[in-house]
């Protein structure tokens, strides 16, 4: 099952240079579900050929402008595009009146609905549910009520070794992939773990936008395979970065290290940076499997 994350925006609070605010495609099993919505969201989608009528699912951090600018330019384009689906919404409770002011005062009519979901940012809970995977918040440290996510796949059914289910009936193969052995009609049995073999293990994706370096929410992102987090400073600026609530690039190395991370992706640079090498190095001298949240890079999770 396609599990993978294509960076559309990793820099922090202004469009600089090459990158654009915040924002993230998630591609599980085909669905689109994008995360967080910066200012430039859809011409970054058009740009590397990602449909933005496929995405159905919204999950927006916190109500800091480089986190959801993108969003009113993106549904107002979906609508003129003439969708009519509806789309599902998940961010901070006020995100919705800023919604409906805006086409309040635009005179915008949406040809589909707005499912809109509240999240709070004081306990980790689950928000969402389909037959794919599970969608988590991470209660995060920052200026103002902030949450991560963590999108975790559903165990798959097992799969059917080709080479020895050819001869068998395909009304079989249901029962075979969820672990049941089958009789055939002359009384002979096809058991299960000779038929199949197991399903890749689920794997799990943690987005922590902005925050504070902060033990509190390290028991809720523990053991994810890939773990995204913001990495807005260098360490020297550690002082800085206490003071905007932002995270430096070695203490996302570290949040990494001490979680149990398989692969860290840093982003959310500071518009200081011209280039992320050192961004890069610094994470990488804590922890090794670290990657750059470059725009256009897609990463299998």
């Amino acid at each position: 099952m396609k599990f993978e994350v294509t960076i559309l925006g990793s820099s922090s609070a202004t469009p600089v240079f090459n990158r654009n605010p915040s924002a993230q495609l998630l591609n599980c099993n085909e669905k689109y579900y994008l995360i967080d919505c910066g200012e430039g969201t859809q011409q970054q989608l058009a740009k590397y050929n990602l449909k933005a009528a496929r995405i159905d699912y919204i999950f927006i951090s916190h109500l800091h402008g480089d986190h959801y600018f993108g969003l009113i330019g993106l549904l107002s384009s979906l609508h003129l595009n003439g969708r009519i689906k509806p789309i599902k919404i998940f961010g901070p409770k006020p995100l919705l009146e800023i919604l409906e002011i805006q086409f309040k005062y635009s005179d915008t009519v949406l040809r589909y609905p707005i499912e809109f979901f509240p999240i709070e940012a004081d306990q980790s809970i689950q928000i969402f549910e389909n037959s794919d995977l599970t969608v988590k918040t991470i209660v995060l440290n920052h200026r103002i009520p902030t949450t991560g996510f963590i999108f975790q796949q559903k165990k798959r059914q097992r799969k059917l070794i080709k080479e020895k289910t050819d001869q068998v009936p395909m009304a079989y193969y249901t029962a075979l992939k969820k672990g049941m052995d089958v009789e055939l009609p002359n009384g002979d049995i096809l058991r299960s773990e000779d038929y199949t073999t197991e399903a890749d293990a689920p794997r799990c994706y943690a987005y922590c936008s902005d925050t504070l370096f902060d033990e509190s929410y390290f028991a809720t992102i523990k053991d994810c395979n890939t773990l995204y987090h913001e990495a807005t400073f260098m360490h020297d600026l550690l002082e800085r970065a206490k003071e905007t609530h932002h995270t430096t690039a070695l203490q996302a190395g570290e949040v990494a290290k001490i979680t149990g991370a398989k692969k860290l992706l840093i982003g959310h640079f500071s518009s200081r940076y011209k280039t992320l090498q050192m961004l890069f190095e610094e994470a990488q001298s804590v922890f090794e499997n670290t990657e750059l949240a470059v725009e256009g890079r897609t990463f299998q999770l």
